[in-house]
């Protein structure tokens, strides 16, 4: 009499090469969860370099290194990636040579690891780049590109080396029916941008008396295809006082749009935060808006609003800006806010930095149209105890100290302490990164990662009377700081290291220079 057996047979009996096949259709956090599953699925998956190198880039959002070629070994991918990050965590750097200034970067602005300089005198803004030259020697030399404006009329620029793209804002001739005039330029040419719908577009237009009008404050930024021009305190036609925001798509003709505040809402500033999102800043919320194209028609909603939280009298927010990188890509990524607080009483001005993550504000536009459907003017705010304990983490920083919270992905670097001593000298500072991405941070508490160099910090905020209300706690970070130290005024950080503008003092005369901390 034959005999039926039954035969089970469980997942991890089909053969090696057909289970990495299924588990490569997961994406990096089911990869993640899935090593929790059993250890036999755990090492299937760490056998597999593609997958490892997956859940590195996409989950713990690690940066992949530039590589010369395409057909390097993901294997190698991931050791160089690997190496990058510890040198990250342990501040293990190598320096490569000073390159001197031969001007006085005034009005500065940085970019992809790439320095603009005005010199109105010259009637030219410099780019400058620094490029490797020898990566045994770690030398660098300075390449530098120019373009030309017209001093007399030159007010601001803004420009984006990822879509070679210089913007420069000029003030309008007299009696012109508009304040200001942009050019889109390219950055490596020095000639208008091949993209560029218009090769100079008018800035409010018919919004203005040109006998009126005046502006003392201007900010300019590019996100992709959009370019805003924020105006505070600028006269309108008819004389009153009001805050212009005015966006445009570069690269569609008359594709622009325009937003007026009341002066009395103290609007303080604006970033873009995605492609069809931006933030707008007053003295007692933040505001999100959106960006709608529809036939080449730009169209601004405000979405959601958030309050800051409350200060104690008298104080009151004097200043808010933005730090939103421009490399920003479609990962989250730490965003900064700064505000600057005085007070009649006070020669002092208190200067704090909060961080959110780009993902969290997108997901409180969800709470707060659950709450109170989408915002209005007169519509409610999310007040800070919703969300500010939760999703942000507070700093009190040194309004002197030039030199705070440069940000790339979910790590921050900062020199620490003031520039100046209280003689007057200048005073080298170490370097202190902090790194929040929670997955770090997760594998921190859980023991996977062991490092003498790094510790956990969490719960902190900064011990201020200055608000009303507790200050947000909610991003624990690792922070490591180095043991050298550097006198430097300003830096920006990048995937792989960190550029300085070095100072050096001599007979009262002080002379920059460029120095650049490779992280390999």
């Amino acid at each position: 009499m034959n005999q039926v057996h039954n035969v089970t047979t469980t997942f991890m009996d089909f053969p090696a090469e057909l289970l990495l096949k299924i588990v490569g259709y997961l994406d990096a956090y089911d990869l993640v969860r899935a090593r929790k599953i059993c250890s036999d699925i755990r090492q299937l998956i760490d056998s597999s370099s593609e997958l490892q190198y997956l859940i590195d880039v996409r989950y713990f959002n690690a940066t992949p290194a530039s590589l010369p070629s395409c057909d390097i070994a993901v294997a190698t991918r991931r050791q160089l990636l690997q190496k990058r990050e510890t040198a990250w965590q342990t501040v293990q750097y190598s320096q490569t040579n000073s390159n001197p200034l031969s001007f006085s970067p005034d009005n500065y602005r940085w970019s992809c690891g790439i320095l603009g300089i005005p010199m109105k005198p010259l009637g030219q803004i410099t780019f400058v780049q620094p490029a490797s030259s020898d990566c045994n020697t770690h030398t660098t030399t300075l390449r530098q590109r120019v373009c030309k404006i017209k001093s007399t009329v030159f007010e601001g620029y803004c420009f984006s080396p990822a879509q070679d793209l210089v913007a420069i804002l000029s003030r309008a001739a007299p009696r012109a029916s508009h304040a200001y005039e942009v050019a889109f330029k390219s950055l490596s040419e020095d000639k208008i941008h091949p993209e560029a719908a218009s090769p100079l577009v008018k800035a409010l237009d018919n919004q203005i008396n040109p006998q009126l009008f005046s502006c003392p404050y201007t900010q300019t930024m590019i996100f992709g295809d959009y370019y805003g021009l924020f105006c505070k305190y600028a006269r309108k036609a008819d004389g009153g006082l009001v805050d212009f925001l005015q966006i445009w798509n570069w690269k569609s003709k008359d594709a622009q749009c325009l937003e007026i505040f009341d002066a009395d809402h103290e609007t303080m500033n604006f970033s873009f935060l995605t492609n069809d999102r931006f933030l707008v800043a007053n003295a007692r919320e933040l505001m999100l808006f959106s960006l709608d194209t529809v036939d080449s028609i730009i169209g601004i909603r405000l979405i959601a609003k958030f309050s800051f939280p409350a200060l104690r009298d008298p104080f009151s927010s004097h200043f808010i800006t933005f730090n939103i990188p421009f490399h920003a890509s479609t990962h989250n990524q730490l965003i900064a806010i700064n505000m600057c607080m005085s007070a009649p009483t006070t020669t002092k001005s208190p200067y704090f930095t909060f961080y959110i993550e780009r993902n969290a504000i997108l997901e409180l536009e969800s709470t707060y149209i659950s709450h109170y459907g989408e915002a209005s003017q007169g519509s409610p705010n999310l007040p800070w105890s919703a969300w500010g304990s939760k999703y942000t983490r507070f700093f009190e920083n040194s309004y002197s100290n030039s030199c705070v919270h440069r940000i790339f992905g979910f790590r921050s670097a900062e020199l620490i302490g003031d520039l100046f001593s209280r003689e007057g000298e200048p005073q080298p500072r170490p370097l202190r990164i902090r790194d929040f991405n929670p997955h770090r941070v997760t594998d921190f508490k859980a023991g996977n990662i062991t490092t003498s160099h790094q510790r956990l910090v969490e719960g902190d905020t900064p011990n201020s009377t200055l608000f009303l209300e507790p200050l947000g706690s909610g991003l624990p970070y690792l922070e490591t700081i180095s043991q050298e130290k550097f006198l430097a005024s300003d830096m920006i950080m990048e995937a792989n290291r960190i550029m300085l503008l070095s100072l050096k003092v001599e007979d009262w005369h002080v002379s920059h220079s460029i120095k650049m901390l490779d992280f390999e």
